[in-house]
């Protein structure tokens, strides 16, 4: 999905995947669900959100994504859980013979 086609009015979560030649991949997500995806030029992105895994919240109205806001404590916090996560499961239990 490149456009807003099946996106309704509203309030959304966006969340920048990437961002090369100047186009920026978004995966949108409304009330803890992914609901699609687009690719945009990313200077409609805020400056300070045009970085990989950036949370921004989006508004759409009349087919058009509009107010785009970044969202940097929630950006954060999601980093620092997906670090949790990949240190939980890369820390191995001990084998037999160690414990």
């Amino acid at each position: 999905m490149t456009d807003t086609e099946g996106f309704e009015d509203g309030r959304y979560t966006a969340v920048v995947d990437s961002i090369e030649d100047g186009l920026a991949t978004v995966f949108f997500e409304r009330d803890g669900e992914e609901v699609g995806d687009a690719v945009l030029d990313s200077t409609v992105l805020p400056e300070d959100g045009r970085h990989a895994d950036a949370i921004l919240s989006v508004t759409v109205e009349d087919e058009a994504f509009v107010d785009w806001t970044y969202e940097p404590d929630r950006t954060e916090t999601r980093k620092e859980a997906a670090q949790d996560r990949f240190d939980r499961l890369s820390s191995r239990p001990p084998s037999d013979e160690e414990s």
